[in-house]
């Protein structure tokens, strides 16, 4: 469980983030709002790239305010850039190894890989760099961070620069995610489709927390649910 207590963030004198306070315990939660709304700056302070002006972070029943990127991730979050890093001189091999934590045979690599529509046996010697398009580097670090399966994933706009094809897989991708793992996942996204298996939807606006509930109702509260049954919700409610 990943707890945000009295959360700011200020750049240049612009209030990024105003005060959040969360707790996110479910299994599948997504991250929305407008543009500027704050979502990624959250998502990168929880993982600890960025410091927080004001507040404390605690995971698992761990302050981890003051704990880097190592630390954390040792601790058991995951983080899956909007823009994926490259790195000269490492394969994708080597990374496949280091989300497992070990070895393992190039059928594991390939089952993991197939997922987002890539193999290992024609990828694992390739080097992340610019060789690989945007698409490829985002379906690999996608498929890496949903292969450590840890306490926490969080995927930053997991479909941005992937096309239709690859994006229908990724829908797979975290359903199974879901079933397998006993982790939270938490996605940031604008997709209606990903907004839709949520189980609850944080909706960020001006950097507050506007709306926290369950994923159809916050849909709903927005104007992104379907109309019948944001009908028959309200009719319930009411």
């Amino acid at each position: 469980m990943i707890e945000l207590k009295n959360i700011s963030y200020e750049i240049n004198g612009k209030l990024i983030l105003d005060n959040i306070n969360l707790k996110i315990d479910d299994r599948f939660v997504a991250i929305t709002g407008p543009n500027g709304s704050g979502k990624s700056t959250l998502a990168k302070i929880i993982m600890g790239i960025l410091t927080p002006t004001a507040g404390s972070i605690i995971f698992n029943g761990e302050d981890i305010t003051n704990l880097s990127i190592n630390e954390r991730a040792d601790r058991g979050i995951s983080f899956a850039f909007q823009q994926p890093v490259h790195f000269k001189g490492l394969r994708v091999g080597d990374l496949l190894k280091l989300a497992y934590s070990g070895e393992k045979n190039l059928q594991d690599a390939c089952a993991i890989l197939s997922e987002v529509g890539l193999c290992a046996r024609d990828y694992q010697d390739r080097e992340l760099n610019s060789t690989l398009s945007g698409g490829e580097m985002k379906r690999i670090e996608i498929a890496m961070t949903a292969a450590r399966g840890t306490s926490l994933s969080i995927f930053d706009e997991p479909e941005a620069g992937i096309d239709l094809w690859s994006f229908q897989s990724l829908i797979k991708v975290f359903e199974k995610l879901y079933e397998k793992t006993s982790g939270s996942i938490v996605i940031i996204s604008h997709q209606e489709r990903i907004l839709n298996i949520a189980d609850k939807i944080i909706y960020l606006k001006e950097g507050k927390v506007e709306r926290y509930d369950e994923g159809r109702k916050v849909l709903c509260e927005i104007g992104q649910g379907d109309s019948r049954a944001c009908s028959v919700l309200n009719d319930k409610m009411n």
